[in-house]
């Protein structure tokens, strides 16, 4: 029951997984002070609930688990009722337990039956929090806008029409990309996003704002008519906790980035990894450089 229980359920990372021999000492304690309960059909043991001692009146359910050939026969709530009242001779008046908060079927089971949440469990690595506590100064931030066309009059005319926004705007000519860099857009990465959407808008042509944030970490934004398409932040909670689809979100899509820049697929993904610290990658300097090698984007 254990094993099948912690496959289907595995402790979410960061927390490392679960162990017998770390849960077989207090489960022994439980059949002794607490309680534990099993269930059986015609093929062996079919669910069990353990229920750790009582202290200072709270009992707490280790474990509640059901087969999935036994479920939706009611075994779970007869298995819990089972064990509850050995430990209510016990003495025990509260009950509490742990359940994972992307559970939701389990939580909505528990809540049906009465439990609340009274308590969140938070946690993350020790490099991640590392990096979170260093108060050392940051990086200097730079950027620079490409714009994938070789009409250079065209880029010029339109950089032209951000002024006076911009303060001093340096336009070089390259193969296939011309790149744009200026004061302003090392200082704001939204005004530096915001340029180069306009300009992509404008000239109906791909751009790439590419930039060292911090010192720490490297951003790209990808913007294909106007329209931004991809976004790469090389640590994506360097700026604070994010939701996991938002972090996913800040992944390089290979595919995408090789169609319209004319890069390797596998280069890109090579080469624009996340990470959940800056420590494990190149140095933000080295991955910038990289990540405009890949791409092809010239100056």
């Amino acid at each position: 029951m254990w094993e099948a229980f912690v496959a289907e359920v595995p402790d979410p990372e960061p927390i490392p997984p679960d162990t017998w021999e770390a849960d077989w000492p207090a489960w022994q304690q439980a059949a002794v002070d607490g309680a534990i309960t099993l269930a059986e059909d015609e093929q062996g043991v079919a669910g069990v609930a353990i229920v750790t001692p009582p202290e200072r009146g709270c009992a707490h359910v280790d474990l509640v688990y059901v087969a999935p050939r036994a479920r939706r026969r009611g075994i779970a709530k007869a298995l819990l009722a089972a064990a509850l009242g050995q430990v209510r001779e016990r003495g025990a008046t509260v009950v509490t337990l742990d359940v994972l908060s992307t559970n939701t079927n389990a939580r909505t089971v528990w809540s049906r039956l009465g439990f609340k949440e009274v308590e969140l469990m938070m946690a993350t690595t020790m490099a991640v929090l590392a990096h979170r506590l260093d108060d050392s100064p940051r990086g200097a931030s730079h950027g620079t806008t490409h714009v994938q066309t070789d009409d250079e009059t065209s880029v010029e005319r339109a950089v032209a029409q951000f002024l006076p926004r911009l303060e001093s705007p340096d336009v070089r000519a390259g193969e296939s990309w011309m790149r744009i860099v200026d004061p302003l857009l090392d200082r704001d990465r939204e005004v530096h996003g915001r340029f180069a959407r306009e300009l992509s808008d404008r000239l109906g042509a791909v751009t790439v704002a590419l930039a060292v944030e911090d010192g720490l970490v490297v951003r790209f934004r990808l913007y294909e008519r106007g329209r931004m398409v991809d976004e790469y932040l090389s640590v994506p909670r360097h700026y604070g906790e994010l939701a996991t689809v938002d972090e996913l979100a800040l992944a390089a899509n290979p595919t995408l980035v090789a169609r319209l820049t004319g890069a390797d697929r596998e280069e890109v993904r090579r080469v624009a990894r996340t990470a959940a610290t800056p420590a494990e990658l190149p140095p933000a300097e080295e991955l910038y450089a990289e990540i405009a090698r890949v791409m092809g984007l010239d100056g």
